[in-house]
């Protein structure tokens, strides 16, 4: 039956792999030795691929008719015709339901935690994706409010520094996103989204680089501060900063020269360059901290 399968499209299970950054606490934290907070974690990821796949259905519905005349996005389930408005709204409810009750068990921190990524996207697909510069901080605090619910919210000191790196890669990867939707829209980007006649490919540009350098600028220090040595008991983390400026550069390169970059998840599985490097990260950096 064709329904249930375009219902999964329709809520973006490949989009799922962003909520992995509800994890970075357990790791940077040194709490994978303790089955509650994993236990607690793994439910507030599950948690935030529910919510995360309602909001995904009403920004669908929402933009239903910009989509059908976007080149790509009118193959999606709503644009497309395969999904009915009515199945995509009991869909999101029932997703948007599931997923605050999850969180409540994770830990009552994580529910109010969620509940403000819910509100905040609600009205970014309402309102404030419209709005210049303020949109791509909208998306960067989604990924800073994954880290805070895997950390404050399930009782794991959040590193400072930590919070900085997430932030400086996610508004990289916001104004990339940004720079990829021109690329792909040419001529019709204002007629898809609104805010793209306030962008530039010249100020795009500069605000990446900006990003690109506060990036790896950060991470570099992390790896030499006092404190990440005295926490992980290492101070040979300075040697991943090689795979993080590759995977940086690599982005920079598919965006400009391969035209993606508008679609992060998709973009780590396609590049065997960006899946291997990232992977070399997380495999170098677990083994030296643990």
């Amino acid at each position: 039956m064709k329904t249930p399968f375009e219902l999964l499209r329709l809520m973006r299970p490949h989009q799922w792999v962003k909520n992995t950054f509800v994890f970075i606490g357990l790791l940077f934290g040194h709490a994978w030795h303790d089955p509650h907070l994993v236990t607690q974690a793994v439910i507030a990821f599950v948690a935030f691929c529910l919510v995360s796949s309602a909001i995904y259905t009403v920004n669908d519905i929402v933009d239903l008719e910009q989509d059908k005349q976007h080149p790509k996005k009118c193959r999606r389930p709503l644009a497309s015709g395969a999904v009915s408005i009515g199945a995509a709204i009991m869909l999101a409810v029932l997703l948007g339901v599931l997923g605050l009750i999850l969180a409540y068990a994770a830990a009552p921190t994580v529910l109010m935690i969620l509940s403000g990524y819910a509100l905040m996207n609600i009205a970014y697909t309402l309102r404030l994706k419209h709005v210049v510069i303020l949109d791509v901080f909208i998306i960067a605090t989604g990924f800073m409010l994954r880290i805070l619910a895997g950390t404050l919210g399930i009782g794991i000191p959040p590193s400072q520094w930590l919070l900085l790196c997430g932030l400086m890669v996610t508004l990289f990867l916001g104004f990339t996103k940004r720079r990829a939707e021109i690329i792909a829209l040419n001529e019709d980007k204002a007629a898809h989204r609104k805010v793209l006649e306030h962008y530039s490919p010249v100020l795009l540009d500069k605000m990446i680089g900006v990003t690109a350098s506060g990036l790896i600028m950060s991470y570099s220090l992390y790896t030499m501060n006092a404190d990440t040595i005295r926490i992980h008991g290492t101070a040979n983390l300075i040697y991943t900063v090689p795979f993080v400026m590759y995977g940086v550069f690599r982005y920079i390169y598919l965006l400009h020269h391969q035209n993606r970059g508008g679609d992060t998840a998709h973009d780590l599985v396609r590049d065997p360059h960006l899946f291997i490097v990232v992977g070399a990260w997380l495999v170098t950096t677990m083994l030296l901290i643990a």
